[in-house]
């Protein structure tokens, strides 16, 4: 990965550069999946978090969770969850758009007083092309997703996950961006396109690491 590519995964559609990691514990909760699928989430968010090194909680002080994951099948249906509105501006508006987009997955993040992420949404509406990936792909897919504030772009013309023999893994580049991104050195977050040069510089020492694999369920 060059310095360009790093610096791409982090510039926004507007051009301007934003980087931002997790500034408190992870506390996610899960709605719309079974048992079974729910283990298989929260095992991936578990694994990229440690693969971060990263921490995670059973409860979050403020907020009680803090990464919220909805699956369903329908954009309306988030019309109808209680109180959802008062976390997400313009609930009924967004739902529309992606309605109107054939959209089948969205994140929304909110932010500490000093830019680190501080909660996040994730929608995932399973349409046919959804409902034939395996839940532990689409699980490690989403928690890759939401362990930093990527670019609004970023993985349109590449997935953050590759095949390795009969495995869904994470891309090994994308693995030891997220470790350098949340290495104790780096600033939780930056503005500066500068950023992706140290970044980069991270990368190179950590290139041999093994690549995060899905979880199974």
């Amino acid at each position: 990965m060059q310095v360009n590519e790093v610096e791409a995964l982090f510039s926004r559609g507007d051009g301007t550069y934003l980087f931002a990691r997790w500034g408190r514990p992870i506390v996610p909760v899960v709605f719309g999946v079974s048992e079974e699928t729910l283990s298989v989430v929260k095992g991936a968010v578990e694994a990229v978090v440690a693969l971060a090194g990263h921490k995670m909680a059973e409860t979050d002080p403020e907020l009680g969770a803090n990464l919220m994951v909805f699956f369903f099948t329908d954009w309306a249906e988030l019309r109808a969850v209680p109180r959802l509105g008062e976390m997400i501006p313009d609930l009924d508006a967004l739902t529309h758009r992606l309605e109107d987009a054939g959209a089948n997955q969205y994140r929304s993040f909110r932010f500490e007083p000093n830019g680190a992420i501080k909660a996040a949404f994730v929608f995932v509406r399973m349409d046919t092309e959804l409902a034939e990936v395996p839940a532990e792909v689409l699980a490690l897919n989403q928690a890759a997703q939401v362990i930093l504030l990527w670019s609004d772009v970023a993985f349109r013309a590449q997935s953050p996950l590759a095949k390795a023999g009969d495995m869904v893994v994470l891309r090994p580049e994308i693995g030891a961006l997220i470790r350098a991104g949340y290495d104790k050195t780096m600033p939780a977050v930056a503005q500066d396109a500068s950023h992706a040069l140290r970044l980069w510089a991270r990368i190179g020492a950590d290139a041999g690491a093994e690549p995060e694999a899905a979880p199974q369920s």
